[in-house]
């Protein structure tokens, strides 16, 4: 491919949005990042396979409905395949806070399909798979005060 590195940007910039709409559970805006066509697959991480991007949003809006989220994507490695496909892996770091007192931290990789609709790329296909998940029970959280977070950081 010529230069491609607009598009490769672009995926970036999808999945970084991935990460901050599912993480502030911005649901209509996550919607917007998939093709309606959308295939997820965490079978190899302990899950199943969902078809269809509305399906996607609602199961994982159901499961993560009372937790706290943080996700990390790292190292990108996307190949332009074509005008209006590409794939990725992506190196992910998550941790999600479940009520109860359970903590789930996560490691491991996406790997992606895109497809570019009406010149946006969307997630097409993704596949989790997990190299390790490492889970916290009784987790005593503290909100400390503000002034001393402050003197902690000043130190």
């Amino acid at each position: 491919m010529a230069d491609d590195t607009i598009d490769i940007e672009a995926i970036k910039l999808l999945k970084s949005r991935y990460f901050r709409f599912l993480d502030t559970q911005d649901w209509d805006s996550f919607r917007c990042l998939f093709t309606d066509d959308f295939v997820s697959d965490t079978k190899p991480s302990g899950g199943k396979v969902i078809h269809g991007a509305d399906e996607f949003v609602s199961f994982v809006k159901s499961t993560l409905a009372n937790c706290t989220t943080v996700h990390h994507g790292l190292t990108p490695e996307i190949n332009i395949t074509s005008l209006n496909t590409a794939t990725g892996i992506w190196a992910m770091e998550d941790l999600v806070r479940m009520p109860g007192l359970i903590d789930l931290q996560g490691f491991g990789h996406y790997q992606e399909e895109y497809k570019k609709v009406n010149n946006q790329w969307c997630i097409h296909y993704s596949k989790l798979t997990r190299l390790r998940m490492d889970f916290r029970f009784l987790c005593f959280r503290i909100k400390l005060p503000q002034f001393l977070l402050h003197y902690w950081q000043a130190r």
